[in-house]
Protein backbone atom coordinates (compact mmCIF):
# COMPACT_ATOMS: atom_id res chain seq x y z
CA UNK A 1 0.00 0.00 0.00
CA UNK A 2 0.70 3.61 -0.31
CA UNK A 3 -0.03 6.00 2.66
CA UNK A 4 -1.60 8.93 1.34
CA UNK A 5 -1.14 11.33 4.14
CA UNK A 6 -0.56 11.06 7.89
CA UNK A 7 -2.40 12.88 10.73
CA UNK A 8 -0.32 13.85 13.77
CA UNK A 9 -1.84 14.61 16.66
CA UNK A 10 0.68 15.85 19.14
CA UNK A 11 2.76 17.10 16.25
CA UNK A 12 4.26 20.74 17.53
CA UNK A 13 5.50 17.99 20.81
CA UNK A 14 9.40 16.90 20.50
CA UNK A 15 8.08 13.37 19.39
CA UNK A 16 5.72 14.34 17.36
CA UNK A 17 7.16 16.92 15.46
CA UNK A 18 9.97 14.33 15.09
CA UNK A 19 7.78 11.75 13.30
CA UNK A 20 6.37 14.01 11.20
CA UNK A 21 9.52 15.38 10.49
CA UNK A 22 10.88 11.87 9.32
CA UNK A 23 8.18 10.85 7.22
CA UNK A 24 7.60 14.36 5.54
CA UNK A 25 11.33 13.69 4.50
CA UNK A 26 10.81 10.43 3.27
CA UNK A 27 7.97 11.70 0.93
CA UNK A 28 5.11 11.14 3.07
CA UNK A 29 2.13 14.30 3.19
CA UNK A 30 1.88 14.99 6.78
CA UNK A 31 -0.91 17.21 8.44
CA UNK A 32 0.25 18.65 11.83
CA UNK A 33 -2.63 18.47 14.23
CA UNK A 34 -2.56 21.11 17.32
CA UNK A 35 -4.77 22.36 19.71
CA UNK A 36 -4.94 25.58 18.30
CA UNK A 37 -3.94 26.74 14.95
CA UNK A 38 -1.38 29.23 15.68
CA UNK A 39 0.85 26.23 16.71
CA UNK A 40 0.15 24.12 14.05
CA UNK A 41 1.20 26.90 11.69
CA UNK A 42 4.33 27.72 13.25
CA UNK A 43 5.08 23.50 13.51
CA UNK A 44 4.75 23.91 9.48
CA UNK A 45 6.77 27.16 9.18
CA UNK A 46 9.91 24.88 11.40
CA UNK A 47 9.19 21.29 9.04
CA UNK A 48 9.42 23.56 6.14
CA UNK A 49 12.69 25.33 6.88
CA UNK A 50 14.02 22.03 7.28
CA UNK A 51 12.75 20.69 4.38
CA UNK A 52 11.35 22.81 1.60
CA UNK A 53 9.98 20.86 -0.48
CA UNK A 54 7.49 18.85 2.02
CA UNK A 55 4.52 18.08 1.75
CA UNK A 56 3.14 19.12 4.91
CA UNK A 57 0.39 21.31 6.40
CA UNK A 58 -1.10 22.25 9.92
CA UNK A 59 -4.70 21.88 11.32
CA UNK A 60 -6.19 22.04 14.78
CA UNK A 61 -6.69 18.64 16.47
CA UNK A 62 -10.24 17.72 15.34
CA UNK A 63 -9.59 19.22 11.53
CA UNK A 64 -6.33 17.24 11.29
CA UNK A 65 -8.03 13.69 12.14
CA UNK A 66 -10.62 14.12 9.75
CA UNK A 67 -8.18 14.70 7.23
CA UNK A 68 -6.76 11.31 7.14
CA UNK A 69 -7.54 7.66 7.60
CA UNK A 70 -4.59 7.37 9.57
CA UNK A 71 -4.25 8.99 12.69
CA UNK A 72 -0.86 8.86 14.78
CA UNK A 73 -1.56 10.72 18.22
CA UNK A 74 1.76 12.12 20.19
CA UNK A 75 0.80 13.42 23.75
CA UNK A 76 0.98 12.68 27.22
CA UNK A 77 -0.55 10.53 29.35
CA UNK A 78 -2.06 13.43 31.40
CA UNK A 79 -3.58 14.98 28.31
CA UNK A 80 -4.55 11.66 26.32
CA UNK A 81 -8.20 11.51 27.60
CA UNK A 82 -9.28 15.33 26.72
CA UNK A 83 -7.36 14.91 23.02
CA UNK A 84 -9.09 11.62 22.30
CA UNK A 85 -12.27 12.91 23.39
CA UNK A 86 -12.39 16.24 21.22
CA UNK A 87 -11.13 13.82 18.16
CA UNK A 88 -13.41 10.78 18.53
CA UNK A 89 -16.29 12.57 16.28
CA UNK A 90 -13.56 13.33 13.72
CA UNK A 91 -12.31 9.66 13.10
CA UNK A 92 -13.12 8.45 9.53
CA UNK A 93 -14.51 5.25 9.58
CA UNK A 94 -12.16 2.17 9.63
CA UNK A 95 -9.62 4.69 10.16
CA UNK A 96 -6.05 3.81 11.59
CA UNK A 97 -5.07 5.09 15.07
CA UNK A 98 -1.42 4.53 16.20
CA UNK A 99 -1.50 5.65 20.02
CA UNK A 100 2.27 6.56 21.38
CA UNK A 101 1.26 7.50 24.84
CA UNK A 102 3.14 6.12 27.81
CA UNK A 103 1.74 6.24 31.33
CA UNK A 104 4.78 7.56 32.87
CA UNK A 105 4.28 9.00 36.98
CA UNK A 106 5.61 12.19 35.31
CA UNK A 107 2.21 13.09 34.17
CA UNK A 108 0.89 13.50 37.72
CA UNK A 109 4.58 15.04 38.72
CA UNK A 110 6.09 12.27 39.62
CA UNK A 111 9.35 10.31 37.65
CA UNK A 112 9.73 9.70 34.53
CA UNK A 113 11.03 6.25 34.83
CA UNK A 114 7.99 4.98 36.56
CA UNK A 115 4.57 3.66 35.21
CA UNK A 116 1.28 4.33 36.10
CA UNK A 117 -1.43 2.02 36.24
CA UNK A 118 -4.25 1.92 33.99
CA UNK A 119 -7.39 0.72 34.38
CA UNK A 120 -7.99 -0.71 31.16
CA UNK A 121 -4.48 -2.45 30.88
CA UNK A 122 -2.58 0.30 29.07
CA UNK A 123 -2.63 3.51 27.34
CA UNK A 124 -3.39 1.96 24.18
CA UNK A 125 -6.47 0.38 25.29
CA UNK A 126 -7.98 3.38 26.82
CA UNK A 127 -7.31 5.17 23.55
CA UNK A 128 -9.35 2.29 22.23
CA UNK A 129 -12.08 2.69 24.54
CA UNK A 130 -12.81 6.57 23.72
CA UNK A 131 -13.11 5.64 19.64
CA UNK A 132 -15.99 5.24 17.87
CA UNK A 133 -16.36 1.14 17.26
CA UNK A 134 -14.32 -0.25 13.69
CA UNK A 135 -11.35 1.87 14.68
CA UNK A 136 -8.21 0.36 14.41
CA UNK A 137 -6.31 1.35 16.78
CA UNK A 138 -2.58 0.53 17.30
CA UNK A 139 0.29 1.28 19.82
CA UNK A 140 4.05 1.90 18.36
CA UNK A 141 6.93 4.06 18.36
CA UNK A 142 7.04 4.14 22.58
CA UNK A 143 11.28 3.45 22.01
CA UNK A 144 12.40 6.14 19.73
CA UNK A 145 14.37 8.55 21.08
CA UNK A 146 13.23 12.30 20.01
CA UNK A 147 16.19 14.04 20.42
CA UNK A 148 17.33 11.30 17.57
CA UNK A 149 14.03 12.36 15.48
CA UNK A 150 14.65 15.57 15.45
CA UNK A 151 18.44 15.43 13.90
CA UNK A 152 17.48 15.08 10.25
CA UNK A 153 21.69 14.53 9.96
CA UNK A 154 21.67 11.51 12.70
CA UNK A 155 20.72 8.16 11.17
CA UNK A 156 18.34 6.22 13.56
CA UNK A 157 18.62 2.41 14.37
CA UNK A 158 16.26 -0.26 16.74
CA UNK A 159 13.17 -1.81 16.29
CA UNK A 160 9.57 -0.81 16.59
CA UNK A 161 7.54 -2.63 18.34
CA UNK A 162 3.68 -2.61 17.38
CA UNK A 163 0.65 -3.95 18.99
CA UNK A 164 -2.70 -3.88 17.24
CA UNK A 165 -5.15 -5.91 14.91
CA UNK A 166 -3.49 -7.62 11.99
CA UNK A 167 -5.30 -5.42 9.83
CA UNK A 168 -4.10 -2.42 10.86
CA UNK A 169 -0.19 -4.03 10.74
CA UNK A 170 0.31 -3.38 7.19
CA UNK A 171 -0.23 0.64 7.54
CA UNK A 172 2.19 0.47 10.64
CA UNK A 173 4.89 -1.57 8.91
CA UNK A 174 4.69 1.38 6.22
CA UNK A 175 5.34 4.02 8.58
CA UNK A 176 8.10 2.31 10.21
CA UNK A 177 9.88 1.70 7.42
CA UNK A 178 9.36 4.82 6.00
CA UNK A 179 12.12 5.90 8.48
CA UNK A 180 15.79 4.86 7.38
CA UNK A 181 17.04 2.09 10.08
CA UNK A 182 14.39 1.28 12.13
CA UNK A 183 12.57 -2.30 12.22
CA UNK A 184 9.13 -3.53 12.56
CA UNK A 185 8.54 -6.04 14.94
CA UNK A 186 5.07 -7.47 14.87
CA UNK A 187 4.01 -7.43 19.00
CA UNK A 188 0.81 -8.76 19.15
CA UNK A 189 -2.54 -8.01 19.70
CA UNK A 190 -3.20 -4.43 21.52
CA UNK A 191 -3.53 -6.24 24.75
CA UNK A 192 0.53 -6.41 24.78
CA UNK A 193 0.98 -2.84 25.20
CA UNK A 194 0.80 -3.13 28.88
CA UNK A 195 4.54 -5.12 28.22
CA UNK A 196 5.52 -2.28 25.23
CA UNK A 197 4.37 0.75 26.97
CA UNK A 198 6.45 0.66 29.78
CA UNK A 199 9.59 0.14 27.95
CA UNK A 200 9.89 3.58 27.50
CA UNK A 201 10.56 4.35 31.55
CA UNK A 202 12.92 1.59 31.34
CA UNK A 203 15.26 3.31 28.65
CA UNK A 204 14.44 6.75 30.17
CA UNK A 205 16.43 5.04 33.07
CA UNK A 206 18.77 3.42 30.36
CA UNK A 207 19.18 7.15 29.40
CA UNK A 208 20.03 8.86 32.37
CA UNK A 209 22.62 5.91 33.70
CA UNK A 210 24.68 5.87 30.31
CA UNK A 211 24.67 9.81 29.86
CA UNK A 212 22.97 9.45 26.41
CA UNK A 213 19.10 11.05 24.79
CA UNK A 214 18.97 8.00 22.20
CA UNK A 215 18.97 4.29 23.83
CA UNK A 216 16.40 2.04 21.64
CA UNK A 217 15.74 -1.49 21.66
CA UNK A 218 16.73 -4.44 19.60
CA UNK A 219 14.62 -7.91 18.92
CA UNK A 220 17.33 -10.03 18.08
CA UNK A 221 16.87 -13.70 16.16
CA UNK A 222 14.49 -13.02 14.31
Amino acid sequence: MTIERVAVIGGTGDEGFGLALRWAGAGIPVTIGSRRQEKADDAVRRLEELLPDANVDGMENAAATASSDIVVVTIPFSGQGAIYRSIADSIREGAVVIDCTVPVEAAVGGKPTRVLGVWEGSAAQLAQSLLPKGTQTCAAFHSLAAAALNELGSALEGDVLVCGPKAAKPVAKELVEAIPGLRFVDAGPLENARIVEPITSLLIGINRRYRTDRAGIRITGI
